[in-house]
Order: C-alpha cells, then structure tokens, then sequence
C-alpha cells in the first residue's frame, strides 16, 4: 500500500517535503506531479530503486531512457559534457519549463548509465517536483505514467494514479489535476537543436 499525500504546490509545506525525501533516500519510488503529466521517480542513486522503476517500465536499466529532473542547472556539469554559450542561453530560457533537453553524458553519470552518450534534463515548473530534489540534494530520474486507456494517454487525477499505482510505489503525492500532455523533448546534443517530440511547451522560444 502506497502513502497518499496531499501537497499544495503554490506554497509545499516543507514537512511533506521531508516525508517524501525520506521515501526516496531508503530506496523508495514516488509518483509526483510535474508541469506536465504525473512522473514516476526515484533517488538518482539508489541502483535498487533504478532497477524497480526499469522492471515496472518492462525495460533492461541499461536501455531505459529516464529523465533526470534537476532542481535548477547547477549540477548539470555533474551529468552532462561541457555546452556551448548558446545551448546554455537556450536552456536559461527554457527551464524551469516543460521541456526535456537531450544533452551529451559526461563520464560522471551514475553506474547504470555510464555507457549513454546522451541524458535528458528536466527542470519541471512545478515546486512541488523542484522542492523535493533541493531537499534530496542530487537529481531524481524520472518516467511519465501511462494510462492503458487508448483514448486518454496519461491519468490527471491522483486517485485514479493510486488505484492504479498502489502496490508498486511507496508513495504518491495529490498535488492537483495534472496535465495530459507529455514534455516537449529537444535534443541539443549536436550542433542543430532538433525536436523529438512535440508537447506542452512552445517551439516559438527556440
């Protein structure tokens, strides 16, 4: 049985913060809200916590393309390859918003992503989602949830999400209706930006 939580995102009371870095730092996997769709995430790096989230997804960890939701860019050097002036301008626009960025690895990515030539960075709008990794202290991956509805591609309702969810997390956070549109996915890794997927946020900015 997953814990329930509600959190309000326009002011997160840093207790319930705490309860769900708690979860995360004993290897725990967390359902949030995003400026998106809901995410499933897990402590960066917790293998144990990695592996679970890549069994739920049907995926080898090797293979799996999670996002690494940061709180603002200042970490970034730790998992990504240094960036040029412009990439670094686009990115300063963008974030926090709902956009992934595809960058290219740096040889300091966790174990089971040593071999990846590229990460995605998430900088949601959303305090709920950049409260909790400020408080963890480092990045946690992240993977939207799907809805098996063929009509309707992700749930917006946390109730719905922990019916669904409650026995394969440990925790979900009510943090409001979500959204039903995914990120807007940009790979920045070689010289011309190109669109992967086309979701929520503006192309215009870019």
């Amino acid at each position: 049985m997953a814990e329930f939580i509600r959190i309000y995102e326009e002011n997160p009371h840093p207790k319930e913060i705490d309860r769900v870095v708690a979860v995360l730092k004993r290897g725990g996997l967390i359902i949030y809200p995003t400026d998106t769709v809901y995410g499933l995430g897990c402590d960066i790096n917790n293998l144990r916590a990695l592996e679970r989230v890549a069994q739920i997804k049907g995926i080898k960890l090797e293979k799996a393309n999670f996002s690494f939701v940061c709180h603002d860019l200042s970490n970034l050097s730790d998992y990504v390859k240094q960036i040029d002036t412009s990439t670094f301008k686009i990115l300063k626009r963008a974030l926090p918003g709902p956009y992934t960025f595809i960058l290219p690895g740096s040889k300091n990515l966790p174990n089971p992503f040593k071999k990846k030539k590229t990460v995605g960075i998430r900088v949601p709008d959303n305090n709920i989602a950049l409260e909790i990794v400020k408080k963890l202290g480092n990045p946690i991956i992240s993977t939207s949830i799907h809805d098996d509805d063929e009509v309707i591609e992700y749930t917006t309702d946390p109730e719905l999400i922990l019916e669904k969810w409650d026995n394969l997390v440990d925790l979900v956070i009510d943090g409001g209706y979500g959204d039903n549109q995914a990120s807007t996915v940009i790979d920045l890794s070689e010289e011309t930006p190109i669109v992967i997927r086309e979701g929520k946020g503006s192309l215009e900015i870019f």
